[in-house]
Protein backbone atom coordinates (compact mmCIF):
# COMPACT_ATOMS: atom_id res chain seq x y z
CA UNK A 1 0.00 0.00 0.00
CA UNK A 2 1.28 3.43 -1.02
CA UNK A 3 0.03 6.79 0.23
CA UNK A 4 -0.36 10.06 -1.67
CA UNK A 5 -0.90 13.64 -0.54
CA UNK A 6 -4.25 15.36 -0.92
CA UNK A 7 -2.38 18.30 -2.49
CA UNK A 8 -0.71 16.21 -5.14
CA UNK A 9 2.95 17.22 -5.11
CA UNK A 10 4.52 15.16 -2.30
CA UNK A 11 6.23 11.83 -3.05
CA UNK A 12 4.24 8.68 -2.29
CA UNK A 13 5.21 6.84 0.89
CA UNK A 14 4.58 3.43 2.43
CA UNK A 15 2.74 2.92 5.72
CA UNK A 16 5.83 3.30 7.91
CA UNK A 17 6.73 6.50 6.09
CA UNK A 18 3.34 8.16 6.56
CA UNK A 19 3.17 7.06 10.20
CA UNK A 20 6.41 8.85 11.00
CA UNK A 21 5.82 11.81 8.68
CA UNK A 22 2.33 12.84 9.83
CA UNK A 23 1.67 15.81 7.53
CA UNK A 24 2.80 15.67 3.89
CA UNK A 25 5.61 18.11 2.94
CA UNK A 26 3.32 19.93 0.48
CA UNK A 27 0.93 20.74 3.33
CA UNK A 28 -1.55 18.02 2.40
CA UNK A 29 -2.73 14.93 4.26
CA UNK A 30 -1.82 11.39 3.28
CA UNK A 31 -4.46 8.98 1.99
CA UNK A 32 -4.13 5.49 0.48
CA UNK A 33 -3.66 5.36 -3.30
CA UNK A 34 -6.80 3.21 -3.38
CA UNK A 35 -9.29 1.93 -0.82
CA UNK A 36 -9.01 -1.76 0.03
CA UNK A 37 -12.33 -3.56 -0.43
CA UNK A 38 -13.77 -6.49 1.53
CA UNK A 39 -16.43 -8.71 0.02
CA UNK A 40 -19.73 -9.52 1.72
CA UNK A 41 -18.34 -12.95 2.60
CA UNK A 42 -15.09 -11.54 3.97
CA UNK A 43 -16.96 -9.13 6.24
CA UNK A 44 -19.27 -11.88 7.48
CA UNK A 45 -16.23 -14.00 8.34
CA UNK A 46 -15.04 -11.29 10.76
CA UNK A 47 -17.97 -11.87 13.13
CA UNK A 48 -17.10 -12.95 16.64
CA UNK A 49 -13.39 -12.16 16.46
CA UNK A 50 -11.72 -10.66 19.56
CA UNK A 51 -11.21 -6.93 19.09
CA UNK A 52 -7.42 -7.13 18.67
CA UNK A 53 -7.75 -9.81 15.99
CA UNK A 54 -10.49 -7.85 14.20
CA UNK A 55 -8.27 -4.76 14.31
CA UNK A 56 -5.32 -6.59 12.78
CA UNK A 57 -7.49 -8.01 9.98
CA UNK A 58 -9.07 -4.63 9.13
CA UNK A 59 -5.76 -2.74 9.21
CA UNK A 60 -3.51 -5.25 7.42
CA UNK A 61 -4.31 -3.97 3.88
CA UNK A 62 -3.30 -0.46 4.96
CA UNK A 63 -0.09 -1.66 6.62
CA UNK A 64 1.06 -3.71 3.63
CA UNK A 65 4.45 -5.33 4.05
CA UNK A 66 5.68 -2.82 6.65
CA UNK A 67 4.61 -5.28 9.37
CA UNK A 68 3.93 -8.98 9.17
CA UNK A 69 0.40 -10.06 10.08
CA UNK A 70 1.82 -11.76 13.15
CA UNK A 71 3.61 -8.63 14.34
CA UNK A 72 0.56 -6.44 13.72
CA UNK A 73 -1.52 -8.88 15.77
CA UNK A 74 1.00 -8.67 18.62
CA UNK A 75 0.93 -4.87 18.61
CA UNK A 76 -2.88 -4.82 18.62
CA UNK A 77 -3.01 -7.23 21.55
CA UNK A 78 -0.59 -5.04 23.49
CA UNK A 79 -2.46 -1.83 22.68
CA UNK A 80 -5.94 -3.09 23.54
CA UNK A 81 -4.82 -5.13 26.52
CA UNK A 82 -4.80 -1.88 28.53
CA UNK A 83 -8.54 -1.30 28.09
CA UNK A 84 -10.88 -1.78 31.04
CA UNK A 85 -13.57 -3.67 29.09
CA UNK A 86 -12.87 -7.02 27.45
CA UNK A 87 -14.85 -5.95 24.36
CA UNK A 88 -12.68 -2.78 24.12
CA UNK A 89 -15.54 -0.80 22.46
CA UNK A 90 -18.79 -2.32 23.81
CA UNK A 91 -22.31 -1.44 22.66
CA UNK A 92 -25.08 -0.28 25.03
CA UNK A 93 -28.73 -0.26 23.95
CA UNK A 94 -30.78 2.84 24.83
CA UNK A 95 -34.13 2.03 23.19
CA UNK A 96 -35.52 0.02 20.28
CA UNK A 97 -33.41 1.95 17.76
CA UNK A 98 -30.63 3.88 19.52
CA UNK A 99 -27.33 2.42 20.70
CA UNK A 100 -24.17 3.86 22.22
CA UNK A 101 -20.74 2.69 21.13
CA UNK A 102 -18.62 3.16 24.26
CA UNK A 103 -15.19 4.34 23.16
CA UNK A 104 -13.97 5.50 26.57
CA UNK A 105 -12.64 2.35 28.22
CA UNK A 106 -8.99 3.16 27.49
CA UNK A 107 -6.50 4.60 29.99
CA UNK A 108 -7.50 8.27 29.51
CA UNK A 109 -11.27 7.68 29.18
CA UNK A 110 -11.72 8.95 25.61
CA UNK A 111 -12.02 7.55 22.10
CA UNK A 112 -8.57 8.86 21.22
CA UNK A 113 -7.07 5.97 23.22
CA UNK A 114 -8.34 3.46 20.66
CA UNK A 115 -5.96 4.87 18.06
CA UNK A 116 -3.19 6.41 20.12
CA UNK A 117 -2.34 3.35 22.21
CA UNK A 118 -1.54 1.62 18.93
CA UNK A 119 0.16 4.66 17.39
CA UNK A 120 2.62 4.87 20.29
CA UNK A 121 3.65 1.27 19.65
CA UNK A 122 3.95 1.88 15.91
CA UNK A 123 6.23 4.87 16.50
CA UNK A 124 8.49 2.81 18.73
CA UNK A 125 8.51 -0.10 16.25
CA UNK A 126 9.36 1.93 13.14
CA UNK A 127 11.87 4.22 14.88
CA UNK A 128 13.81 1.20 16.15
CA UNK A 129 13.85 -0.32 12.67
CA UNK A 130 15.19 2.95 11.19
CA UNK A 131 17.50 3.72 14.14
CA UNK A 132 16.26 7.29 14.56
CA UNK A 133 14.22 9.45 16.92
CA UNK A 134 11.06 11.51 16.51
CA UNK A 135 9.79 14.76 18.01
CA UNK A 136 6.00 14.67 18.00
CA UNK A 137 4.21 18.03 17.99
CA UNK A 138 0.44 18.17 18.45
CA UNK A 139 -2.47 20.40 19.35
CA UNK A 140 -5.42 19.34 21.47
CA UNK A 141 -8.87 20.58 22.24
CA UNK A 142 -8.86 18.22 25.21
CA UNK A 143 -8.71 14.47 24.70
CA UNK A 144 -6.00 14.02 22.07
CA UNK A 145 -3.40 15.53 24.39
CA UNK A 146 -3.99 13.22 27.34
CA UNK A 147 -4.30 10.12 25.15
CA UNK A 148 -1.15 10.91 23.17
CA UNK A 149 0.85 11.70 26.28
CA UNK A 150 -0.23 8.47 27.95
CA UNK A 151 0.69 6.52 24.82
CA UNK A 152 4.14 8.10 24.40
CA UNK A 153 5.34 8.85 27.95
CA UNK A 154 8.71 7.20 28.65
CA UNK A 155 8.86 5.49 25.26
CA UNK A 156 12.22 5.12 23.55
CA UNK A 157 13.27 7.41 20.69
CA UNK A 158 10.24 9.69 20.89
CA UNK A 159 9.27 12.89 22.70
CA UNK A 160 6.07 14.92 22.57
CA UNK A 161 5.17 18.61 22.65
CA UNK A 162 1.43 19.06 23.20
CA UNK A 163 -0.24 22.47 22.84
CA UNK A 164 -3.60 23.11 24.52
CA UNK A 165 -5.68 26.32 24.72
CA UNK A 166 -5.33 27.68 28.27
CA UNK A 167 -8.61 27.62 30.18
CA UNK A 168 -10.51 25.93 27.35
CA UNK A 169 -10.25 22.29 28.37
CA UNK A 170 -11.99 20.59 31.28
CA UNK A 171 -10.17 20.24 34.59
CA UNK A 172 -9.92 16.47 34.13
CA UNK A 173 -8.56 16.85 30.61
CA UNK A 174 -5.95 19.34 31.83
CA UNK A 175 -4.60 17.30 34.72
CA UNK A 176 -4.50 14.13 32.66
CA UNK A 177 -1.91 15.95 30.54
CA UNK A 178 -0.07 18.11 33.01
CA UNK A 179 0.48 15.53 35.77
CA UNK A 180 2.51 13.26 33.49
CA UNK A 181 6.05 14.20 34.47
CA UNK A 182 7.97 11.95 32.09
CA UNK A 183 11.13 13.60 30.72
CA UNK A 184 9.97 13.16 27.10
CA UNK A 185 6.66 15.00 27.68
CA UNK A 186 6.37 18.78 27.19
CA UNK A 187 2.99 20.41 27.86
CA UNK A 188 2.35 23.92 26.52
CA UNK A 189 -0.65 26.09 27.42
CA UNK A 190 -1.18 28.87 24.88
CA UNK A 191 -3.38 31.94 24.80
CA UNK A 192 -6.09 31.43 22.19
CA UNK A 193 -8.33 28.63 21.00
CA UNK A 194 -7.73 25.20 19.47
CA UNK A 195 -7.65 26.55 15.92
CA UNK A 196 -4.76 28.82 16.97
CA UNK A 197 -2.87 25.85 18.37
CA UNK A 198 -3.62 23.67 15.34
CA UNK A 199 -2.43 26.39 12.96
CA UNK A 200 0.85 26.64 14.88
CA UNK A 201 1.41 22.89 14.58
CA UNK A 202 0.83 22.96 10.82
CA UNK A 203 3.19 25.93 10.52
CA UNK A 204 5.91 24.06 12.44
CA UNK A 205 5.65 21.20 9.94
CA UNK A 206 6.29 23.59 7.05
CA UNK A 207 9.04 25.61 8.80
CA UNK A 208 12.32 24.47 7.26
CA UNK A 209 14.39 25.76 10.16
CA UNK A 210 12.35 23.49 12.45
CA UNK A 211 12.29 20.43 10.22
CA UNK A 212 16.02 20.67 9.56
CA UNK A 213 16.73 20.72 13.31
CA UNK A 214 14.35 18.00 14.50
CA UNK A 215 12.55 15.03 12.96
CA UNK A 216 8.97 16.15 13.44
CA UNK A 217 5.94 13.85 13.61
CA UNK A 218 2.21 14.09 14.37
CA UNK A 219 -0.35 12.41 16.61
CA UNK A 220 -3.35 14.51 15.65
CA UNK A 221 -5.81 12.91 13.27
CA UNK A 222 -3.79 14.38 10.42
CA UNK A 223 -1.67 11.23 11.01
CA UNK A 224 -3.10 8.50 8.79
CA UNK A 225 -2.18 5.65 11.18
CA UNK A 226 -4.31 7.16 13.90
CA UNK A 227 -7.32 7.54 11.65
CA UNK A 228 -6.86 4.00 10.31
CA UNK A 229 -7.20 2.51 13.79
CA UNK A 230 -10.54 4.29 14.24
CA UNK A 231 -12.02 2.45 11.24
CA UNK A 232 -12.04 -0.76 13.26
CA UNK A 233 -14.76 0.13 15.73
CA UNK A 234 -17.24 0.86 12.94
CA UNK A 235 -16.79 -2.73 11.82
CA UNK A 236 -16.98 -4.00 15.40
CA UNK A 237 -20.31 -2.26 16.07
CA UNK A 238 -21.88 -3.07 12.71
CA UNK A 239 -20.97 -6.76 12.93
CA UNK A 240 -22.66 -7.03 16.31
CA UNK A 241 -25.84 -5.45 14.95
CA UNK A 242 -26.23 -7.66 11.88
CA UNK A 243 -23.80 -6.47 9.22
CA UNK A 244 -23.15 -7.23 6.44
CA UNK A 245 -26.76 -8.42 5.97
CA UNK A 246 -28.08 -5.31 7.71
CA UNK A 247 -27.25 -1.63 7.20
CA UNK A 248 -26.24 0.51 10.21
CA UNK A 249 -26.29 4.29 10.71
CA UNK A 250 -23.77 6.14 12.88
CA UNK A 251 -24.10 9.53 14.57
CA UNK A 252 -20.69 11.03 15.27
CA UNK A 253 -19.89 14.05 17.48
CA UNK A 254 -17.62 15.92 15.12
CA UNK A 255 -14.90 18.55 15.45
CA UNK A 256 -11.82 17.85 13.34
CA UNK A 257 -13.68 15.36 11.08
CA UNK A 258 -11.26 12.48 11.73
CA UNK A 259 -13.67 10.19 13.60
CA UNK A 260 -16.48 10.48 11.07
CA UNK A 261 -14.03 10.20 8.16
CA UNK A 262 -13.00 6.83 9.60
CA UNK A 263 -16.63 5.82 9.08
CA UNK A 264 -16.38 6.98 5.47
CA UNK A 265 -13.30 4.77 5.05
CA UNK A 266 -15.21 1.80 6.51
CA UNK A 267 -17.96 2.39 3.94
CA UNK A 268 -15.40 2.51 1.10
CA UNK A 269 -14.08 -0.83 2.36
CA UNK A 270 -17.51 -2.41 1.92
CA UNK A 271 -19.17 -2.01 5.32
CA UNK A 272 -22.91 -1.40 4.70
CA UNK A 273 -23.39 2.01 6.33
CA UNK A 274 -26.79 3.63 5.73
CA UNK A 275 -25.81 7.14 6.81
CA UNK A 276 -23.07 8.98 8.68
CA UNK A 277 -24.40 11.86 10.76
CA UNK A 278 -21.97 14.73 11.23
CA UNK A 279 -23.18 16.10 14.58
CA UNK A 280 -21.81 19.53 15.50
CA UNK A 281 -22.29 21.98 18.33
CA UNK A 282 -22.73 25.71 17.68
CA UNK A 283 -19.23 25.83 16.17
CA UNK A 284 -20.92 24.57 13.05
CA UNK A 285 -18.62 25.01 10.04
CA UNK A 286 -19.22 21.40 9.02
CA UNK A 287 -22.97 21.72 9.42
CA UNK A 288 -22.92 24.70 7.07
CA UNK A 289 -20.56 23.03 4.62
CA UNK A 290 -22.64 19.88 4.30
CA UNK A 291 -25.98 21.70 4.38
CA UNK A 292 -25.34 24.36 1.76
CA UNK A 293 -21.69 24.15 0.67
CA UNK A 294 -20.49 27.08 2.82
CA UNK A 295 -17.14 26.15 4.37
CA UNK A 296 -16.26 29.44 6.06
CA UNK A 297 -14.60 29.78 9.43
CA UNK A 298 -16.09 32.01 12.09
CA UNK A 299 -15.07 32.76 15.66
CA UNK A 300 -14.77 29.81 18.03
CA UNK A 301 -17.42 29.91 20.77
CA UNK A 302 -16.52 28.01 23.96
CA UNK A 303 -19.09 25.37 24.94
CA UNK A 304 -19.51 22.48 27.38
CA UNK A 305 -18.13 20.24 24.61
CA UNK A 306 -14.65 21.74 24.18
CA UNK A 307 -13.30 19.02 21.88
CA UNK A 308 -15.80 20.24 19.28
CA UNK A 309 -15.00 23.93 19.66
CA UNK A 310 -13.30 24.09 16.27
CA UNK A 311 -13.82 26.21 13.16
CA UNK A 312 -11.26 24.56 10.88
CA UNK A 313 -11.69 20.79 10.46
CA UNK A 314 -8.40 19.45 9.13
CA UNK A 315 -9.61 16.02 8.04
CA UNK A 316 -12.37 17.48 5.89
CA UNK A 317 -9.62 17.95 3.29
CA UNK A 318 -9.36 14.17 2.92
CA UNK A 319 -13.05 13.91 2.04
CA UNK A 320 -12.90 16.82 -0.39
CA UNK A 321 -9.94 15.18 -2.14
CA UNK A 322 -11.71 11.85 -2.50
CA UNK A 323 -14.94 13.46 -3.73
CA UNK A 324 -13.08 15.75 -6.16
CA UNK A 325 -11.81 12.87 -8.31
CA UNK A 326 -8.56 12.89 -6.31
CA UNK A 327 -7.29 15.93 -8.17
CA UNK A 328 -4.47 17.11 -5.89
CA UNK A 329 -3.65 20.25 -7.85
CA UNK A 330 -7.27 21.41 -7.83
CA UNK A 331 -7.62 20.75 -4.11
CA UNK A 332 -4.32 22.52 -3.37
CA UNK A 333 -5.68 25.63 -5.10
CA UNK A 334 -8.99 25.32 -3.26
CA UNK A 335 -7.27 24.98 0.14
CA UNK A 336 -4.86 27.83 -0.62
CA UNK A 337 -7.85 30.06 -1.20
CA UNK A 338 -9.40 28.94 2.07
CA UNK A 339 -6.18 29.51 4.02
CA UNK A 340 -6.02 33.05 2.65
CA UNK A 341 -9.66 34.05 3.11
CA UNK A 342 -10.93 31.45 5.65
CA UNK A 343 -13.90 30.85 3.35
CA UNK A 344 -14.68 28.65 0.35
CA UNK A 345 -17.56 27.04 -1.48
CA UNK A 346 -17.69 23.30 -2.02
CA UNK A 347 -17.89 22.25 -5.66
CA UNK A 348 -21.01 20.56 -6.96
CA UNK A 349 -19.14 17.25 -7.16
CA UNK A 350 -18.03 17.57 -3.53
CA UNK A 351 -21.53 18.46 -2.32
CA UNK A 352 -23.26 15.73 -4.30
CA UNK A 353 -20.70 13.11 -3.28
CA UNK A 354 -20.98 14.00 0.40
CA UNK A 355 -24.79 13.92 0.37
CA UNK A 356 -24.77 10.30 -0.77
CA UNK A 357 -23.54 9.13 2.63
CA UNK A 358 -23.41 12.09 5.02
CA UNK A 359 -26.12 14.11 6.69
CA UNK A 360 -25.70 16.66 9.44
CA UNK A 361 -27.34 18.16 12.52
CA UNK A 362 -26.45 20.95 14.93
CA UNK A 363 -26.96 21.08 18.70
CA UNK A 364 -26.97 24.13 20.96
CA UNK A 365 -26.51 24.14 24.75
CA UNK A 366 -30.18 23.33 25.42
CA UNK A 367 -30.11 20.44 22.94
CA UNK A 368 -27.03 18.99 24.64
CA UNK A 369 -28.57 19.25 28.10
CA UNK A 370 -31.85 17.76 26.92
CA UNK A 371 -30.06 14.76 25.37
CA UNK A 372 -28.14 14.17 28.62
CA UNK A 373 -31.41 14.34 30.60
CA UNK A 374 -33.19 11.96 28.21
CA UNK A 375 -30.44 9.36 28.51
CA UNK A 376 -30.44 9.68 32.30
CA UNK A 377 -34.21 9.75 32.88
CA UNK A 378 -35.48 7.48 30.11
CA UNK A 379 -32.63 4.98 29.62
CA UNK A 380 -32.08 3.53 33.08
CA UNK A 381 -29.77 6.29 34.35
CA UNK A 382 -27.36 6.27 31.44
CA UNK A 383 -24.87 9.11 31.97
CA UNK A 384 -23.32 10.60 28.84
CA UNK A 385 -20.86 13.44 28.34
CA UNK A 386 -21.70 16.64 26.36
CA UNK A 387 -19.96 15.49 23.16
CA UNK A 388 -21.89 12.23 23.12
CA UNK A 389 -25.03 14.25 23.84
CA UNK A 390 -24.50 16.23 20.62
CA UNK A 391 -24.38 12.96 18.70
CA UNK A 392 -27.40 11.53 20.51
CA UNK A 393 -29.42 14.68 19.87
CA UNK A 394 -28.72 14.31 16.14
CA UNK A 395 -29.53 10.60 16.17
CA UNK A 396 -32.91 11.22 17.80
CA UNK A 397 -33.98 14.21 15.73
CA UNK A 398 -33.38 12.71 12.27
CA UNK A 399 -35.86 10.39 10.59
CA UNK A 400 -34.75 6.81 10.07
CA UNK A 401 -36.07 3.66 8.48
CA UNK A 402 -37.51 1.36 11.14
CA UNK A 403 -35.07 -1.46 10.41
CA UNK A 404 -31.86 0.63 10.66
CA UNK A 405 -30.12 0.71 14.07
CA UNK A 406 -28.55 4.06 14.89
CA UNK A 407 -25.26 3.97 16.78
CA UNK A 408 -24.07 7.14 18.51
CA UNK A 409 -20.36 7.22 19.21
CA UNK A 410 -19.86 7.82 22.95
CA UNK A 411 -16.54 9.60 22.72
CA UNK A 412 -15.67 10.35 26.36
CA UNK A 413 -16.43 9.08 29.85
CA UNK A 414 -19.02 11.35 31.50
CA UNK A 415 -16.71 11.97 34.48
CA UNK A 416 -14.36 13.93 32.21
CA UNK A 417 -17.12 16.57 32.05
CA UNK A 418 -18.72 16.06 35.45
CA UNK A 419 -19.81 19.69 35.91
CA UNK A 420 -21.80 19.71 32.66
CA UNK A 421 -23.34 16.31 33.39
CA UNK A 422 -24.35 17.41 36.88
CA UNK A 423 -25.94 20.63 35.58
CA UNK A 424 -28.05 18.66 33.12
CA UNK A 425 -29.00 15.64 35.23
CA UNK A 426 -28.31 16.35 38.90
CA UNK A 427 -25.91 13.40 38.92
CA UNK A 428 -22.16 13.96 39.35
CA UNK A 429 -20.23 11.07 37.81
CA UNK A 430 -17.08 9.83 39.50
CA UNK A 431 -13.81 9.02 37.82
CA UNK A 432 -13.12 5.27 37.59
CA UNK A 433 -10.76 3.97 40.29
CA UNK A 434 -8.17 3.04 37.66
CA UNK A 435 -7.52 6.75 37.00
CA UNK A 436 -6.44 7.34 40.60
CA UNK A 437 -6.37 10.65 42.43
CA UNK A 438 -5.05 12.76 39.57
CA UNK A 439 -6.02 16.03 41.26
CA UNK A 440 -3.56 15.36 44.08
CA UNK A 441 -0.61 15.09 41.70
CA UNK A 442 1.90 17.75 40.76
CA UNK A 443 1.21 19.60 37.50
CA UNK A 444 3.88 20.71 35.06
CA UNK A 445 3.40 22.81 31.93
CA UNK A 446 4.75 25.92 30.19
CA UNK A 447 2.50 28.91 29.50
CA UNK A 448 3.18 30.79 26.26
CA UNK A 449 1.49 33.56 24.33
CA UNK A 450 -0.48 32.85 21.21
CA UNK A 451 2.52 33.95 19.11
CA UNK A 452 4.10 31.44 16.75
CA UNK A 453 7.66 32.60 17.38
CA UNK A 454 7.38 31.89 21.11
CA UNK A 455 6.17 28.35 20.47
CA UNK A 456 8.78 27.76 17.78
CA UNK A 457 11.61 28.91 20.06
CA UNK A 458 10.37 26.75 22.93
CA UNK A 459 10.23 23.64 20.76
CA UNK A 460 13.70 24.20 19.27
CA UNK A 461 15.27 25.08 22.64
CA UNK A 462 13.67 22.20 24.54
CA UNK A 463 13.69 19.28 22.11
CA UNK A 464 15.79 16.37 23.32
CA UNK A 465 16.39 14.73 19.94
CA UNK A 466 18.04 16.48 16.99
CA UNK A 467 17.82 15.59 13.30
Amino acid sequence: MRYVSTRGSAPALDFAGVTLAGLAPDGGLFVPEQWPRFSHEEIAALRGLPYATLAARIMQPFVGDCLTPERLQELCEEAYGRFAHVAVTPLTQLDERNWLLELFHGPTLAFKDVALQLLGLLFEEFLALEDRALTVVGATSGDTGSAAIDALANRDRVEIFMLHPAGRVSDVQRVQMTTVLAPNVHNVAIDGDFDTAQAMVKRLFSDRDVTSAINIGAVNSINWARLMAQVVYYFAAALQLGAPERKIAFSVPTGNFGDVFAGYVAAQMGLPIERLVVATNINDILFRALSDGDYSAGTVTPTAAPSMDIQVSSNFERLLFDLGDRDGAALAAQMAGFEQTRAMRLTNAQRDGASALFCTARADADDMAQAMRWAWEECDCEAIDPHTAVGLHAARMLEWSNDVPVVTLATAHPAKFRDAVERATGYRPSLPPRVGDIFAREERFTSLSGGYEDVRKFVLDTAIYRA
